[in-house]
């Protein structure tokens, strides 16, 4: 006894077969009349299901918008919702919390870096400071400001760097365009 299955119930296709179907003319007249029929009310048959799927689908979409609305989802609140459940999805997954321990860690010692850093340029800046060179650059930067002080006429006084800078940059402060010591006479060209 043969079964005859329909053209929805098919095994998938082997080599054999798509060659076979390849070769096959459908010009040829090799279905009979009979075959012809029973595929096309078939076809109609699928068709008219179809349809009817897709109005039973619509029904169900107009009745799914109705019983939101009464709820009083909007699709704004609706997306609002799917954002922080995702959001929350994402929190609570391992690789977003071995990311943010790991970057966590990173920001720890990163912070404990540029404060040692701080510490080490600080300590390398006063060991500078103690240094000989520097005394003795120091040393010939207060000697020049006095001797550049007794010239100008000022009195020269002795005092520590911060006091000669502080004092050089209170004299350059109270200089002005108009404290002019030439004419305009006088300059070169």
């Amino acid at each position: 006894m043969e079964t005859r299955q329909g053209f929805l119930d098919s095994e998938p296709l082997r080599e054999a077969d798509e060659d076979l179907v390849s070769e096959v003319n459908l010009n040829n007249s090799i279905m009979t009349e009979e075959e012809r029929e029973e595929i096309q009310q078939e076809l109609a048959k699928l068709e008219e299901e179809i349809n009817t799927l897709r109005q039973v689908l619509s029904s169900k979409e107009k009745q799914h918008a109705e019983l939101k609305q009464k709820l009083g989802i909007t699709p704004l609140s609706e997306l609002k919702n799917n954002f922080s459940r995702g959001w929350h999805d994402m929190q609570s997954s391992t690789a977003y919390k071995k990311t943010s321990e790991t970057l966590s860690t990173a920001g720890q010692k990163t912070t404990a870096a540029f404060s040692t850093l701080g510490t080490a340029i600080t300590r390398k800046f006063g060991d500078m400071r103690n240094s000989p060179s520097f005394k003795s650059f120091e040393e010939k930067v207060e000697t020049t400001v006095s001797t550049i002080k007794t010239k100008v006429g000022g009195t020269a006084t002795g005092g520590s760097f911060e006091e000669v800078l502080s004092s050089a940059a209170n004299a350059s402060s109270q200089d002005t365009p108009t404290n002019n010591l030439t004419d305009s006479s006088e300059r070169p060209c």
